[in-house]
């Protein structure tokens, strides 16, 4: 199974089994990992939009494996504030590096990316679309915790409509015949086009708007954030704000053995009381990035088979 010199544009771009290949690759350089594997090669981080865990564990997951990094966090210090175009920008970035990471806000913008220059590109999410290495690292803990990735009850909790981790994660987890539970207000309900893919598959799904009537059905919570940014009235972002925060309350209703994930960043919808509990681990679904970005890096740069 080869990766050299691919784009991961959308989760939708990986099999099953590429899948499981890049998290057992993952769980390979976790556990034995290698300072010179990636000597010698060269990723462009371009950041058009705020981050911290990705733009930094895929500098780490770099650096880490003996690679370099170039790029920016801030538009504003580059020539797209003289007018230069994504295209343009891409273009140059290609000449200096080996493989382009971006993030934009623009949906589309990474598969724009990809069909501009002859380097890999892997999304670092384009707007409220896709989020592909989030997910990766979001089943690589969900393994790690439940020790399968089969046949589980997940639930979402919160913006489900603009957000990319969960829609990439929907997608990703209909491989594995997982049942799923869409938490949310009406008004920021999962997108229908994924409802309408999980019937052409056949798997279940429930929606509902209070957490309490499933919880005890789930063995993993994922939780989002209300997503400011995403929303095109300020005033109707208002309306949902602080809509669901789980905190101790939650433990009385739900399995021993439930697992609580979250993309992060986090503002109110997850109170730190629940930090210090078994069934937190959202501060190790982001370490989870390194080994997870590493083996996308050394995969595509053809360093691993």
């Amino acid at each position: 199974m080869s990766f050299e010199k691919h784009d991961i544009i959308s989760i939708r771009d990986l099999s099953k089994n590429e899948i499981l290949h890049i998290l057992d690759t993952a769980k390979k350089i976790e556990d034995n990992p290698d300072s010179r594997l990636l000597e010698n090669k060269m990723m462009a981080s371009l950041f058009f939009e705020p981050s911290t865990r990705t733009r930094l564990s895929f500098e780490s997951a770099m650096r880490r494996l003996g690679g370099e990094v170039i790029g920016f966090a801030d538009p504003d210090a580059t020539s797209l504030k003289k007018g230069e175009t994504l295209w343009d920008t891409v273009k140059m970035a290609e000449n200096y590096s080996d493989i382009i990471v971006i993030r934009n806000p623009v949906e589309g913008s990474a598969r724009l990316a990809a069909e501009a220059v002859d380097v890999p590109v892997i999304n670092a999410g384009d707007g409220a679309n896709q989020h592909p290495t989030q997910t990766l690292l979001d089943l690589y803990t969900i393994l790690k915790e439940k020790g399968t990735l089969e046949n589980l009850n997940v639930g979402f909790l919160g913006d489900l409509n603009y957000g990319r981790t969960v829609h990439s994660l929907v997608v990703a987890l209909s491989h594995f015949n997982t049942n799923m539970f869409f938490i949310s207000p009406k008004a920021l309900k999962i997108p229908d086009s994924y409802l309408d893919e999980l019937k052409q598959k056949g798997i279940q799904y429930h929606e509902e708007e209070d957490l309490f009537k499933v919880s005890r059905e789930l063995d993993v919570l994922y939780v989002t954030r209300i997503q400011k940014e995403r929303f095109p009235d300020p005033l109707e972002y208002r309306k949902y704000v602080g809509v669901y925060i789980i905190d101790r309350k939650l433990l009385d209703h739900i399995k021993p053995e439930l697992r609580i994930l979250h993309p992060l960043p986090r503002v109110d919808e997850i109170h730190p009381e629940l930090d210090d509990t078994e069934h937190a681990v959202y501060f190790d679904q982001a370490k989870n990035g390194i080994p997870v970005r590493q083996a996308i890096l050394a995969l595509i740069l053809g360093r691993i088979k």
